[in-house]
């Protein structure tokens, strides 16, 4: 389905981004909230050469398991994203992963941790420019996006990140779709200005 242009391979950086989606609705009982982020990431995550991954998403209550499974019944249930399609195409490819809670740690193969956030420690701030930069130099990086109007409430998340984010550089909220869309985009902007 998905066709890379001859943009596409431009922006193609060395190191490898990931948009992980962090659960900060309900453990146990998977939302619309959590099936509308998934479809609305996947597009996102095909636009700029990202893998998606979420955390601690109930899905064992859909009686779905892998991660093809997950992107085949959230695809038949949204107009969003060529109708999943794009999920669907990511989870082929291997590019779609499904992880617990980070309770120890995130998983080592997402590189580098970047919490969006809208309140960011000053010691570990960093910019759309110094991710790009982190990308350009190798290192793979996994933005952290909490779901819903609190964002990341585990503080561990936020002390175990590298870096704390606010793609707006005002300390301004934004809506989880307008900052899945707002921070890839800004990287990718940095990636090809290059």
């Amino acid at each position: 389905m998905f066709k890379p242009s001859v943009h596409s391979a431009i922006s193609v950086a060395r190191g490898r981004m990931w948009i992980g989606l962090y659960n900060s609705y309900d453990p146990v009982r998977f939302h619309e909230a959590h099936r509308r982020a998934l479809a609305r990431a996947g597009p996102i995550a095909v636009a700029y050469d990202a893998n998606l991954c979420t955390f601690g998403f109930p899905y064992g209550l859909k009686d779905v398991s892998t991660p093809l499974e997950i992107v085949e019944w959230v695809a038949g249930t949204t107009s969003i994203g060529e109708s999943g399609a794009y999920l669907v195409d990511l989870a082929k490819e291997g590019r779609f992963h499904v992880f617990d809670f980070p309770k120890k740690g995130f998983p080592p193969q997402l590189g580098t941790i970047v919490v969006t956030t809208n309140h960011p420690l000053q010691k570990k701030a960093i910019t759309a420019e110094g991710v790009a930069d982190l990308l350009r130099g190798g290192d793979s990086v996994c933005l952290v996006f909490g779901l819903g109007h609190r964002g990341i409430e585990d503080l561990d998340v936020y002390a175990r990140a590298a870096h704390h984010l606010d793609i707006t550089a005002k300390r301004l909220s934004l809506e989880t779709a307008t900052a899945l869309g707002a921070v890839p985009a800004a990287i990718n902007a940095f990636l090809l200005s290059r």
